[in-house]
């Protein structure tokens, strides 16, 4: 296989318009993972999560939306920016029981406490209602994980 190298790179202007940058008028789905490492401990449970210990947690934030003019529905570095600020910087490194809400720090617990906070970050940003939070999947392992969608969030109790 050979490769080519650019003799040209595209202009905006020249090779393409400002008008073609926008392909489509499909919703997409857009996601950045993220991974923190904390500790916790579960009560009422008998098994070796009583105990007290630590994960490597991996975060997924699926957002949807429109895309603008420019063919973007929200940019990562947004997303990168809620998600650390509202969930990540608040639990990496830290023992969970402590610096959340009062709650048992149960995946399912704690997916729903994500996404709250990040869906308030769009809320505060303005990227609501063109951007909705679609759903937030939180592994405690590599093989479990737990899940929230904006359905869900929206059902009655």
């Amino acid at each position: 296989m050979s490769y080519d190298i650019p003799s040209d790179i595209q202009r905006l202007g020249r090779d393409i318009q400002e008008n073609q940058l926008k392909y489509h008028h499909k919703s997409v789905l857009v996601s950045k993972e993220f991974t923190f490492d904390s500790a916790h401990h579960l009560h009422c449970y008998e098994g070796k999560c009583k105990s007290l210990h630590g994960h490597t947690y991996k975060l997924q934030v699926i957002m949807r939306g429109k895309v603008d003019h420019r063919g973007i529905a929200i940019d990562f570095g947004d997303i990168k920016r809620i998600a650390k600020e509202r969930v990540i910087d608040r639990l990496d490194h830290r023992y969970l029981n402590e610096v959340l809400p009062p709650m048992n720090t149960t995946a399912e617990n704690m997916v729903v406490w994500m996404y709250e906070e990040i869906h308030r970050g769009l809320l505060d940003e303005g990227l609501h209602p063109g951007i909705q939070l679609e759903e937030i999947r939180l592994w405690e392992t590599p093989t479990s994980y737990a899940a929230i969608t904006r359905a869900m969030m929206e059902e009655d109790v």
